[in-house]
């Protein structure tokens, strides 16, 4: 079962699969300004330790159930419930996975196509075609339907090849580039008037803040959001590991290369604001706060890259490369998940599945397009605040307290047999059984 599956063919592959999935649009841009504004260094501080005491147990509740079963999300779920009850909830929590992360795919392809768009504008201009650039960063019903369009077949392209040929050759390729322009737009940045008042609000604590009740669930949810928790992504990773994996190990890795990248993030996107800020471009909104979210990538960091002449279209082709791979690496862990589903519990190839599925949700994310302000704000809100933390919750509650101990156990030997007596195994099921749960109900109410 496992050959049929796919395998990711080494730790290289899964580390690089499991952090592109991690590391997305919302890491970029979200967690940078989330730190600014509370605190700087204190809240990197209070999400570092969540990010590990919270976050990392929930991924690895994910990753063992994955490989365990070797199944799509219902099936693994099932596979580990013990009664009628369980196995009807097993269903319930399986599907709701698959609709929330079909649906927050439908709305990512938008913002995606905005970021593809973006990086071909100063391309065009770069070759004097002036009124292509123009269209490309006009916010209009056919660009951004003619984007979705084109983000959607490179994630259809890149799943219909399969785990091995697919998922993890085009992450070992992707992830590598982004972590070098990342550095390298840091270097440049951090060389301009302005950046480092910007690094300033970053990494100098106000320690006053860590008490804030706000800055803690801000570091919650950003620490469970950033591992792309609760929709079963990581649970289909995690079934492509190799039994011989060390997954505490690799759990650590995937963590530590998610929190190093999305700092490494903060390093770039807070000093280019405050550049930004040196060069005239407004980064506070009406309400006083630093502006965040797409509004940040599509309109205060595109007018910094205006100011700096001609050097400029170079940083926005890299900065926008970098958005680009980010959301294709998050893309195809999403759409995966749909698809391992039609093909192993109803047979459906491979490829014909990821086209079927990718299809409905691309006139979803079409749907959206035509009624934006309606629909597109709903479709977050109900995906990510509401349905993405209870998912976060039943993982949870299903690995701590419906699977026998002595099964998680065996699971996690098949890797490391010395696991029993180390620190992993010692505090490991207490967090995920009493801990994990009800700090993802605090994330939610609040």
């Amino acid at each position: 079962m496992g050959a049929a599956r796919g395998e990711f063919s080494s730790r290289f592959g899964f580390l690089m699969a499991a952090t592109g999935s991690a590391v997305g649009l919302g890491n970029i841009w979200g967690f940078p300004t989330n730190a600014a504004s509370n605190g700087g260094a204190a809240f990197l501080f209070t999400y570092l330790v969540l990010a590990f005491v919270l976050a990392y147990p929930a991924l690895m509740a994910e990753l063992i159930i994955g490989r365990h079963a070797r199944a799509n999300a219902v099936t693994a779920l099932r596979s580990i419930s013990r009664g009628e009850k369980s196995r009807l909830a097993a269903l319930l929590v399986g599907f709701a996975g698959i609709v929330t992360v079909s649906f927050i795919l439908s709305f990512y392809t938008i913002v995606s196509g905005w970021m593809i768009a973006h990086f071909f504008a100063p391309i065009a201009r770069l070759l004097g075609m002036q009124g292509l650039a123009a269209w490309l960063v006009e916010d209009s019903i056919v660009r951004n339907g003619a984007f979705v369009l084109l983000f959607m077949i490179l994630t259809i392209t890149i799943i219909s090849a399969g785990v091995k040929d697919g998922i993890e050759k085009w992450a070992t390729r992707l992830m590598p580039s982004l972590i070098l322009i990342l550095l390298l737009l840091i270097g440049y940045v951090l060389t301009l008037p302005g950046a480092m008042d910007g690094l300033r609000a970053y990494l100098v604590p106000d320690f006053s803040r860590v008490t804030d009740p706000a800055l803690l669930v801000d570091a919650m949810g950003q620490a469970f959001f950033s591992l792309s928790l609760g929709v079963g992504t990581m649970l289909i990773y995690g079934s492509y590991i190799s039994s011989d994996e060390n997954l505490p190990t690799v759990g650590s890795l995937v963590a530590l290369l998610d929190v190093g990248i999305a700092v490494m993030a903060g390093m770039l996107i807070l000093p280019a604001m405050y550049v930004a800020l040196a060069n005239g471009v407004p980064i506070y909104d009406e309400a006083g706060g630093l502006i965040a979210g797409p509004g940040l990538i599509v309109s205060v960091l595109p007018a910094l890259f205006s100011t700096m002449g001609f050097v400029g279209l170079f940083v926005a082709i890299a900065f926008f490369a970098l958005m680009t791979i980010a959301s294709l690496t998050s893309s195809i862990s999403m759409l995966e998940v749909p698809v391992a589903y039609g093909v192993e519990h109803h047979g459906v190839e491979r490829r014909k599945a990821a086209i079927i599925i990718g299809l409905l949700i691309t006139v979803i994310s079409l749907l959206i397009v035509l009624n934006f302000d309606p629909l597109f704000d709903m479709v977050v809100t109900l995906t990510t605040e509401v349905s993405q933390p209870l998912l976060g919750f039943a993982f949870c509650i299903f690995v701590a307290w419906i699977w026998h101990r002595n099964g998680i156990l065996e699971e996690i030997q098949k890797g490391s047999p010395e696991v029993e007596s180390g620190w992993f195994w010692k505090i490991w099921p207490v967090y995920v059984k009493y801990i994990c749960p009800p700090a993802i109900l605090l994330v939610y109410f609040q």
